[in-house]
């Protein structure tokens, strides 16, 4: 006799049987009673939420020659071979294995032909996201507008995946993972029916495990079935998943939270022998820890034991929550380093070290013990010196005694051992701002001594075209206000066009100005702007020359 594995065994058959997307099949079975079934369904959601279920109860139902309020009999002629796939007129594709050109192409042939037995042709195909891009093209124009009598519904996992066209083009339902409280009550009529006795904290690490899908949740409970025992626990759940039990996983987290190395790497050293999994072990910890801050902030687990909860609430009371978010935060990215490392034992004994080491990211106040009084006699003594700066208006002699404030305070900071953040904000800006430029005094006609830096400035900033431009041009003084460029050679239409542009002339007086320490105006002074004849040139010397850019040709 042929072995079924449980899931397939206990696949729903009808709406009412499917658990956790009422939503779903409410409307599903509103449109077969209304006879406003579409032509094209798209049913997305995580593994095992039923959606290949719901689109086989759906395809049976719009051909069920004797339907119930919306739901396939099941035992007409059409919904028996339906469910033994004897069925010519559903079809089933999982398009990660057939997701060619050529198989689309094949549908759309077929699709020309009448049933042969039921009403509709129903295509279901599984996983489309995995056709290629050239099948979604070819199934567009046959899923926008087929046949009366062909219904597509396709699954997915991943709808992001799928072209806009083809979204648009299905009605679209949205399958949530079903909640533990569902998965459970399933997995006791499953029980039930197969004779198996199992307890109420089995059933609740299973549906944990599950992670909302419940066929994950029947094939760990299948897995609890292969030795032959009738009843299962929670720690045979535990042991078939390779789960550490819930006594080591205490015992890890009161060794981080008292700090304990020893008693922690004795942990893990027990779990490791078991033959339990370092990355369930690491989830199981983060899992506890997090149902600890649970805990400290509402008071309310569910899925523990009162003697477990007692050990949790001891430790919630030795524990502040922004700690226990911090290890959180260091275990989570202890997990995603792991699990690329071929020397995950070491990695997982090294971050536990660092946590019991205190290194949870924690910042101590290093002003505890500082006197106030010699905080604000600081504060005063910063508030004099500048008002001492803002009277000096002399380049050198501020620069000189700017640069003898900032040493005296930091030498005075550092005799009373204050850090800088303890003064305050605003006066540890006083620190930090840059000494600006002292103002320049440049006689008319003189030239701008830092023009040739400003120009390499303009090069390292990227400005290349502007300093191509500019490489053989001088700057000196025309008034008070207005610094003149003047070119040696004459300047391309082009290199006209570059220098002229606003950005181009508020780069470079930005930049003027900080030199000359005041706002200054920019005025090119072209002395030749007579057109040179061109010589006989190859292209690339003409186009350099057109362009502005500097060309040598070396023989």
């Amino acid at each position: 006799m042929n072995y079924t594995a449980l899931y397939r065994k206990f696949r729903p058959t009808s709406f009412s049987e499917m658990v956790g997307q009422e939503h779903i099949t409410r409307t599903l079975k509103n449109q077969i009673m209304a006879g406003r079934v579409g032509h094209a369904y798209l049913f997305n959601g995580g593994r095992g939420t039923g959606k290949t279920s719901a689109a086989k109860v759906l395809a049976r139902a719009i051909n069920c020659l004797n339907p119930q309020d919306g739901e396939p009999c099941n035992k007409c002629e059409i919904c028996k071979e339906a469910i033994n796939g004897s069925l010519t007129d559903i079809v089933e594709m999982d398009a990660a294995s057939n997701n060619s050109v050529e198989d689309i192409r094949q549908i759309r042939e077929e699709v020309n032909f009448l049933p042969t037995k039921a009403k509709y042709r129903v295509y279901i195909i599984d996983e489309v996201h995995m056709l290629s891009t050239g099948a979604f093209n070819a199934l567009l124009k046959t899923l926008e507008e087929p046949p009366e009598h062909v219904k597509f519904i396709l699954a997915t996992t991943e709808p992001q995946k799928l072209p806009a066209t083809i979204l648009s083009r299905c009605q679209r339902f949205d399958f949530k993972q079903i909640s533990d409280e569902d998965i459970i009550k399933r997995l006791k009529i499953v029980c039930d029916e197969i004779q198996i006795e199992i307890t109420n904290e089995a059933l609740k690490v299973i549906a944990v495990l599950a992670e909302g899908g419940m066929r994950d949740a029947l094939s760990i409970l299948e897995r609890c079935l292969q030795d032959g025992e009738t009843k299962i626990d929670e720690n045979k759940v535990k042991d078939l998943v390779g789960i550490p039990k819930l006594a080591y996983i205490n015992k890890i987290v009161s060794a981080i939270l008292q700090e304990n190395i020893n008693e922690a790497l004795q942990t893990i050293e027990e779990v490791v022998n078991e033959g339990k999994d370092i990355q369930n072990f690491l989830w199981e910890i983060i899992k506890y820890v997090k149902d600890i801050l649970i805990y400290k902030s509402s008071k309310s687990l569910n899925i523990y034991s009162e003697a477990e909860i007692t050990n949790i609430e001891k430790l919630a009371n030795e524990v502040t929550k922004e700690k226990l978010l911090q290890i959180v935060y260091i275990l989570s990215n202890l997990e995603n380093d792991i699990k690329y490392s071929s020397q995950k034992l070491i990695l997982f004994q090294v971050g536990i070290i660092k946590l019991c080491s205190g290194q949870t990211g924690e910042t101590k106040s290093t002003t505890e013990n500082i006197d106030t009084g010699e905080i604000e006699k600081l504060k005063r003594k910063i508030t004099e010196l500048e008002m001492q700066i803002s009277k000096i208006n002399s380049g050198g002699v501020f620069h000189n005694i700017s640069q003898n404030v900032e040493n005296t305070l930091n030498k005075d900071i550092e005799n009373v051992g204050i850090p800088k953040n303890a003064i305050g904000v605003e006066n540890e800006k006083l620190l930090k701002k840059e000494i600006p430029k002292p103002i320049k005094t440049i006689e008319v006609g003189e030239k701008l001594q830092e023009w040739p830096k400003i120009v390499r400035e303009l090069k390292d900033a990227g400005k290349i075209m502007i300093y191509t431009n500019l490489i053989n041009s001088v700057a000196s003084k025309v008034n008070d206000l207005i610094i003149g460029i003047h070119f040696s050679k004459p300047v391309t239409p082009f290199g006209k066009t570059i220098l002229e542009k606003s950005e181009s002339i508020s780069e470079i007086e930005r930049r003027i100005s900080m030199e000359c320490g005041k706002p200054m105006k920019l005025k090119y002074i072209y002395e030749d702007t007579k057109v040179i004849p061109k010589k006989e040139q190859n292209p690339i010397e003409s186009f350099a020359e057109d362009n502005g850019i500097s060309f040598n040709v070396i023989e």
